[in-house]
């Protein structure tokens, strides 16, 4: 089947960070783009149209797609953007009802896109989907569990969905940056069962996370990854995104995994004795 002239991208969390990036440049390539957020059109500042999409909402899912087949009748390519963390804490300081919370938006979020996506791109023969990754669902990240959690999560969803979809004309590739310089250290949410155990280990590493984040890299080289991904004509499962996650997927396929365990120990000081 041939490409249409111009092919509709859906972006979910695109009002900053890494999905903004994505959509302005995908705009650029000359795809038409819908972004989403909550906030949906009070975003104006773009140069794409944003539509209102709640990931945990299935009923806001299943309007906001049928919106964009309303007004272009086909979505050729998917980015699954919208996600959080919990901030840095140990993992029992985090509740059941807020562990849920974390994958109903990371994990149960790409699901429903997915879902709600995949039948309008099986009728069109073709399509690609693109979820935000993480090496974070390659590698452990001790005192943010839940959020590596959701990350290997996408990993194993995301590469059984694509041996499931390739013989429909749609592929499924996930993009795993590092460090990146968003927003994502202030919309973190507090543990909600903190343990005075844990309260300096939790302020080491909240300004820890601050420092890396700050130095990491910008929006914009995930979203040349993503363009990259979605012009591919054969494109690969997994796509890293920034030099250092380059080096951290390549340590952990073929570094000891002895090495890999206490280097990982070593930056965090998880070996260092407790001050009491």
């Amino acid at each position: 089947m041939a490409k249409p002239k111009t092919m509709i991208a859906l972006i979910t969390g695109a009002s900053s960070g890494i999905g903004a990036a994505t959509a302005e440049r995908l705009a650029l390539a000359g795809y038409k783009v819908f972004g989403t957020s909550r906030r949906g059109a009070r975003e104006t500042h773009h140069s794409f149209e944003m539509l209102s999409l709640d990931v945990t909402s299935d009923e806001s899912v299943e309007a906001a797609v049928k919106e964009v087949m309303r007004l272009d009748g086909r979505i050729d390519l998917l980015v699954n953007n919208a996600g959080f963390g919990v901030a840095p804490a140990g993992a029992e300081e985090s509740s059941i009802e807020q562990a849920r919370a974390i994958f109903e938006t990371n994990f149960f979020g790409i699901v429903r896109m997915t879902r709600a996506v995949v039948p309008h791109m099986r009728r069109q023969g073709r399509g690609r989907i693109i979820n935000i990754g993480s090496v974070l669902g390659l590698l452990p990240m001790p005192y943010m569990a839940l959020y590596a959690a959701t990350k290997h999560a996408i990993e194993g969803y995301s590469e059984s969905l694509d041996h499931e979809l390739r013989t429909r004309g749609i592929r499924v590739s996930i993009i795993e940056p590092a460090y990146t310089k968003t927003r994502f250290d202030a919309n973190l949410l507090e543990p909600d069962s903190k343990l005075d155990e844990y309260r300096e280990v939790r302020a080491d590493l909240v300004n820890n996370l601050k420092k890396v984040i700050e130095a990491g890299d910008e929006p914009g080289v995930v979203a040349d990854v993503v363009i990259k991904a979605a012009r591919a004509s054969r494109p690969r499962l997994r796509y890293t995104a920034g030099g250092l996650a380059g080096r951290l997927q390549w340590l952990r396929r073929f570094a000891p995994a002895r090495l890999v365990d206490a280097g990982i120990r070593k930056d965090l000081g998880l070996d260092a004795p407790t001050v009491r």
